[in-house]
């Protein structure tokens, strides 16, 4: 039970260490912030059947779908959080390193480049966007900091 409350949080905080680090480059880079609108749009869409669209921002609009894809978001942080925590095992929890975490983080990103991006039309690992390798360059970015983020979640448990 301790390695799924451990999980839990080490998720939650990666995955708000990764909004923070969004925050920061929208501040002081002009990055846009990921709008999760269309994440939401995509997994209600997914759960009506319908996993790849061409183009999400043209698909059918979903009742709550900002509020969903912030769910979504979440979810899925706390899921990565849980399953390293309990196959990293009592070893790990107690004594929390950073690279074995980092590397998982960084593999996490495989969901978004070979389901989500394609599912929602930005092709695989971003490669139908404007500037794929940017894309991508930012993702492995952003799930650093998403380790970072359950790194110091683990710690603090």
């Amino acid at each position: 039970m301790q390695a799924i409350l451990t999980g839990i949080v080490m998720g939650l905080a990666g995955t708000a260490a990764m909004d923070l680090w969004a925050i920061a480059l929208a501040r002081f880079a002009g990055q846009p912030r990921p709008n999760w609108a269309m994440p939401g749009r995509w997994l209600a869409h997914a759960f009506r059947g319908k996993l790849f669209h061409d183009d999400i921002a043209v698909a059918a609009p979903v009742e709550g779908e900002l509020r969903l894809g912030w769910i979504f978001h979440y979810a899925v942080g706390v899921i990565y959080g849980v399953v390293f925590a309990v196959f990293a095992g009592s070893d790990w929890l107690a004594a929390p390193s950073f690279l074995p975490l980092w590397i998982y983080a960084l593999a996490t990103i495989a969901a978004g480049w070979f389901l989500l991006q394609p599912g929602m039309g930005l092709g695989w690992a971003a490669s139908k966007t404007p500037n794929p390798w940017k894309v991508r360059g930012l993702g492995l970015v952003a799930h650093t900091v998403f380790g970072l983020g359950m790194w110091v979640g683990a710690l603090v448990m």
